[in-house]
């Protein structure tokens, strides 16, 4: 499984940009999917998790009712909506691929990563 995540950028608080994460090498509706985020001098955090048919969905109490997981098998390709961006949500943002169980939001728990896109939020 590779994933690619993109999407990331500069923002002002209170707006909004949406992550991507395309994957290819597996049968992309067979799996879980997460994202991370890892901000400067932090340990990575737990965002979002989605099932893998896209019925279960998790959220950090952080980022609850400001983000919005999503996925489109048909387009192997899993989304982050992120509106009311808050300084603090700047990181780095990792989506992740879980192929065994239900989804979760620990990183363990996730076989396969993609490489990361910098969300930076200015105040």
């Amino acid at each position: 499984v590779q994933l690619q995540a993109y999407g990331g950028g500069l923002a002002q608080a209170g707006g909004s940009l949406r992550l991507s994460c395309a994957a290819s090498g597996r049968t992309f509706s067979s799996y879980n999917m997460g994202w991370f985020r890892q901000a400067p001098g932090k340990e990575r955090e737990f965002v979002a998790a989605i099932s893998w048919s896209g019925g279960n969905t998790l959220y950090a109490d952080s980022v609850r009712g400001r983000f919005t997981i999503s996925r489109d098998n048909a387009k192997t390709t899993v989304y982050l909506q992120m509106n009311s961006l808050k300084p603090e949500d700047t990181a780095v943002y990792y989506c992740a691929a879980d192929l065994t169980g239900g989804i979760s939001s620990r990183a363990w728990r996730y076989d396969y990563w993609g490489q990361g896109t910098l969300v930076t939020v200015s105040s």
